[in-house]
């Protein structure tokens, strides 16, 4: 479907160094939640003001009330319990120190509810504050499997699926209070289950909890459920779905073209946006495209083509790219932002917040330039 938003971005901002150290000191104790939220708010304002600046369209709050993109698995549910995990990540071509590496976990113990609104908290915000439309980011329900363990998590849940289908209802129900109480429009999932089927290699650094075959089947039975219940409840909401291949401190855990999910991801999830990695050779060549709706319903295509890693590129390069993909999808179709956030975890990744800036600039430019 042709769109009017051809510049975008992922979701997370580099923190503010004071909001980190704010949090720490909650943490600590010695910091009050209000306190917090006093310094989350203030980082939250200045982040739009980032945004605004540079010519954005589509808000964030730069997931700067969460520790990691992982807030929906990690900090909202409760019938969780803390345990160790092994990641193998990777950045020029090294492999990370075991210094280096998360090695933060969580397993379900219990059946899983909802313990803290953290989106509503977020939504609630950004309604009185961002200065045009805005999107609320989230983990998809999909990734399930990867706080599903066999030793701890059985009691609850024999099987990863049963997790899964809990996971998919409480989003359901949790993007409905989104829309129905805060007015958003607009919201994204995460979903990175897909990189099991894309790099079956490295499929073991998200805690597979499926074979490949079988986790293309939950991933694309649960994004569809929950973005079809999205749809028939509120047509004119839009979703978007981001899929990459790890972004930590600048460095990333999977890679792969597309084409082993390209045919039903693209055909079966309906999505009005898919965010799509395409910064580096780790994600393949445009061919995969082929396989996107050219219908008018069809979905917009955001190539993700600026990294939020390292150093900045060239608008040429760029709008060479975006001419490439345009042979499989038509150019109305497409979009372009950055392969993921810039600060996936609270840390962010080795860049400054001036890279930041300029890197957005690049993506509002480079749109104008393509799209006008």
């Amino acid at each position: 479907m042709a769109t009017r938003y051809h510049a975008e971005h992922v979701g997370s901002l580099l923190r503010p160094p004071y909001l980190l150290r704010a949090r720490d000191a909650f943490e600590a104790g010695t910091l009050t939640m209000e306190e917090l939220r006093e310094a989350e708010d203030r980082a939250i304002t200045e982040l739009i003001d980032v945004q605004k600046q540079a010519g954005v369209e589509v808000f964030t709050d730069g997931e700067a009330r969460r520790e990691s993109w992982r807030a929906g698995l990690m900090e909202s549910l409760s019938g969780l319990v803390p345990v160790p995990r092994t990641m193998r990540w990777y950045r020029n071509g090294e492999e990370l120190s075991a210094e280096e590496t998360l090695t933060d976990g969580v397993a379900v113990t219990t059946r899983v509810s909802r313990k803290q609104d953290l989106t509503g908290t977020e939504a609630a915000f950004m309604a009185g504050h961002a200065p045009g439309q805005f999107k609320i980011t989230m983990i998809s329900a999909s990734m399930g499997g990867m706080v599903w363990d066999a030793e701890r998590s059985a009691g609850a849940y024999p099987t990863p699926g049963g997790l899964i289908e809990d996971l998919a209802q409480l989003q359901i129900e949790e993007i409905e209070a989104l829309v129905s109480n805060h007015g958003v429009r607009w919201v994204q999932l995460d979903s990175l289950t897909y990189n099991q089927v894309i790099d079956t290699a490295n499929s073991g650094s998200t805690r597979a909890a499926f074979g490949p075959e079988q986790a293309l089947d939950m991933a694309i039975s649960t994004d569809s459920k929950i973005v079809s219940a999205v749809k028939r409840a509120h047509p004119d909401v839009t979703v978007g779905m981001h899929i990459c291949r790890g972004n930590y401190r600048s460095s990333w855990l999977a890679q792969g073209s597309y084409e082993p999910v390209a045919e039903r991801l693209f055909n079966e999830v309906p999505v009005d946006r898919f965010l799509l990695e395409y910064d580096t050779e780790r994600a393949g060549g445009f061919e995969p495209l082929r396989f996107v709706p050219s219908r008018p319903a069809g979905p917009t295509v955001v190539l993700g083509l600026v990294t939020t890693k390292t150093g900045l590129e060239d608008v040429d390069t760029l709008r060479r790219r975006i001419d490439e993909a345009a042979s499989y999808v038509p150019l109305e179709n497409l979009a372009i932002s950055p392969q993921c956030g810039f600060a996936s975890g609270s840390l962010g990744n080795l860049i400054t917040a001036d890279d930041q800036r300029r890197k957005l600039d690049l993506v509002v430019s480079t749109a104008s330039q393509v799209w006008g």
